[in-house]
């Protein structure tokens, strides 16, 4: 071991650490002091009055008039917004907050111009970073990672266009995913100041949903000092920035209509940059029906359900209780990081005349949990930690030394994501998704849930002093991508990874 690497070790807790990484196993060391603000862990209650009936997100208009290809126009620019009456200055794509969505068909080419209509500036970031590069990550999306497809490590600088294109042969139809920038050292703060993406929508083939009225959820937060979102700080960076504006479709508490009897579906994301979400509709269940990459086999009813940075869920939820008005409530949740709060995120009510909808018993029957024996397979350790204001992954900061996994393929390998560090990460790998075998520690529901359904997910959260093992096929696409804590923050401060696929 090498002296950075024990004196690494020793800040957090693990003295006379003089043995390879992965003979720790799973044992947890860590001291809260050394990295997270000391939060009051009594709940805080944010119960605005409502503000006007939900609008959806628009959704982008196509540029191409032949078949099987979808062409669109991002535009980066900062606009004045309008969120909930107050004028505020937001970086935008295209002006539009929420942006809007892009929807195709499986097997569509999608050809996005991203334009920088950002001006040059010296200006950096408290990391050192110079402001107004930008580039776009395809969240979610099964596409190439090389060339100008889903190529994270592409640069488009102020002035200038870069043309992405992108294959969807291999995207499962019902993905929902999501666009955002994903220039390094930028990503945080782009996305906290307004550049948060829009919905990316494979539309799916079951007739029974389309029935239902639909409706996409962009959760996002703010603090505003006047009219400009509130710079970071360096404290920030270390908990993850949360704001106390919390919003749907850019609104705060929107009243959603629905009829009694009437079936909704719901799909939500998580654009923040560190803000989790524990659903809860106050008087009903909610029914997953689809998560990050795709539809399940079947609803599967839950009370709540936690969404991590970048996680997304597909719900249906039926009227089914007596009429009146109902609260779509964010329950209190401890990643470590955050001020506990109990946050009211919606209202729902009753109103119109009786449907006689009904939740489908089957949704996806090609859905189904890989039957594949593990013990055979490749298995990784990726050690999640944070340390003197920095993050890593298996000591590695991606800002000097990143860690290099190589994987071949065609092939299947077991991920173990080890968290020794204080706070709760979402982990998030790109091009591949992957099915979570266990969950140890954290939120039990979450954990028993994703740990048993026939979900593929790009994003998952890992509690503290918690291990996620996953199943994670690498598939249909060479090249070089990455994997990363989903708190934005911490990737920027170091916790993410190379990922080469050969």
């Amino acid at each position: 071991m090498s002296r950075r690497d024990f004196l690494i070790l020793s800040s957090i807790g693990i003295t006379g650490a003089l043995m390879p990484l992965d003979a720790l196993g799973s044992q947890i060391f860590y001291r809260p002091d050394l990295h997270v603000s000391k939060w009051n862990r009594e709940v805080r209650v944010i119960d605005p009055p409502p503000s006007g009936l939900l609008k959806d997100p628009l959704e982008i208009p196509n540029l191409s008039a032949k078949a099987g290809i979808v062409d669109v126009m991002l535009d980066v620019k900062k606009a004045p917004v309008d969120i909930n009456g107050k004028r505020v200055n937001l970086l935008t794509y295209s002006g539009a907050f929420p942006a809007k969505t892009i929807r195709i068909k499986q097997g569509d080419r999608l050809k996005v111009t991203l334009k920088n209509s950002l001006p040059p500036t010296d200006e950096k970031t408290i990391l050192g970073y110079t402001k107004n590069i930008t580039n776009l990550h395809v969240h979610g999306w099964s596409v190439s990672p090389s060339g100008n497809s889903d190529n994270v490590f592409v640069a488009v600088n102020p002035g200038k266009e870069f043309v992405y294109e992108y294959d969807t042969s291999k995207q499962e139809a019902g993905t929902f995913g999501f666009y955002h920038p994903h220039y390094h050292g930028l990503v945080a703060e782009q996305i906290w100041s307004g550049l948060a993406g829009g919905a990316l929508i494979v539309e799916d083939n079951v007739k029974i949903l389309s029935d239902f009225e639909t409706h996409i959820l962009v959760l996002k937060d703010f603090n505003f000092i006047g009219s400009e979102p509130a710079s970071y700080t360096e404290q920030d960076y270390l908990d993850g920035k949360e704001g106390d504006m919390v919003l749907i479709n850019s609104q705060i508490n929107p009243v959603l209509n629905v009829r009694p009897g009437q079936v909704q579906r719901w799909r939500f994301v998580n654009e923040g940059p560190a803000r989790y979400y524990k659903l809860s509709l106050e008087g009903h269940k909610l029914y997953v029906i689809g998560t990050d990459g795709g539809l399940l086999d079947r609803p599967y009813p839950v009370s709540e359900l936690l969404l991590s940075p970048g996680e997304r869920v597909d719900l249906l939820m039926t009227a089914d209780n007596t009429s009146g008005t109902y609260k779509l409530l964010s329950l209190p949740y401890n990643r470590q990081g955050n001020e506990l709060q109990k946050v009211t995120l919606m209202t729902i009510v009753y109103k119109g005349e009786s449907a006689k909808d009904k939740i489908p018993s089957v949704i996806n029957p090609d859905a189904k949990r890989l039957a594949i024996d593990i013990n055979t397979l490749p298995r990784r350790k990726l050690y999640l930690i944070m340390a003197n204001g920095r993050s890593f992954i298996n000591l590695k900061d991606f800002n000097e030394d990143p860690h290099v996994i190589t994987s071949k393929v065609g092939t299947y390998e077991v991920w173990e994501i080890i968290n020794i560090s204080p706070m709760d990460h979402p982990f998030h790998q790109h091009i591949n998704a992957a099915q979570v075998l266990s969950i140890k520690g954290g939120d039990a529901a979450y954990a028993e849930f994703y740990s048993s359904i026939p979900a593929w997910k790009d994003t998952i959260n890992v509690p503290f002093q918690g291990v996620v093992t996953m199943l994670v096929p690498v598939m249909n696409f060479t090249g070089k991508t990455l994997y990363h804590c989903h708190i934005l923050e911490h990737e920027e401060t170091g916790m993410m990874g190379v990922w080469e696929i050969v």
